[in-house]
């Protein structure tokens, strides 16, 4: 049986999810991952990425958030509700770049273990220990314990990693703060509204890893 904290969670989750489908219902399908890189890098045709050989339609919409489709060219992690895209990966760099989009609910799917365990802990051991997550499209989030995000910030510390969170909405970003998860990424400041779709994932990368490492210093 839930808790009456993760019940409570779970109902505000639910009203917040129908608010989100209301709000969204019209164009949820229309919101689709950064395809501008496509020429630097395809996940699917990565073989050291999680979703090689993944094949998508681009007609067919097989995956949804509350029961309302979304385009076909998100990957489906194990998550009713989470859903990403790896935009570059850069293994000698030991960088990625991963678009997020929908909800993020540790309190009833515990989004961060299906993130980390089948995603994150992939990249991780192809030398991945610097991650950007542009998380301008995450609607909501419901945070449980951090027990995945120390575990996670620990593993990358130690290989000098880090990892960095762009453009998250108010709200989210004070859901996160009120959390204390913000001691494992780093956000806010320039990375709260950052212009990133005019460059290249060289040049993000670059501009993201000089202020991570004003920050940190």
């Amino acid at each position: 049986m839930l808790s009456s904290k993760v019940n409570q969670i779970f109902f505000v989750s639910i009203l917040k999810g129908i608010i989100f489908v209301h709000i969204n219902i019209y164009y949820l399908h229309t919101i689709e991952p950064y395809y501008n890189w496509r020429g630097y890098y395809i996940a699917s045709e990565d073989i050291q990425s999680p979703f090689y050989e993944r094949i998508y339609s681009e007609f067919e919409f097989t995956d949804t958030i509350y029961n309302y489709c979304i385009h076909p060219q998100w990957d489906n992690i194990g998550s009713p509700t989470l859903f990403i895209k790896i935009l570059f990966s850069d293994y000698d760099e030991g960088f990625a770049i991963i678009e997020l989009f929908g909800e993020w609910n540790d309190a009833v799917q515990n989004d961060i273990m299906i993130f980390k365990r089948d995603i994150l802990e992939h990249l991780m051991q192809c030398g991945i220990s610097k991650f950007i997550l542009i998380a301008e499209n995450i609607l909501n989030f419901h945070a449980s314990d951090d027990c995945y995000y120390e575990e996670w910030f620990d593993e990358v510390e130690d290989e000098g990693g880090w990892i960095a969170m762009l453009n998250l909405r108010p709200h989210v970003l004070e859901e996160i703060q009120s959390e204390e998860l913000d001691q494992y990424f780093v956000l806010g400041g320039e990375l709260s509204d950052f212009a990133w779709r005019t460059m290249t994932p060289q040049q993000f990368y670059s501009k993201v890893s000089g202020y991570v490492q004003k920050r940190l210093c």
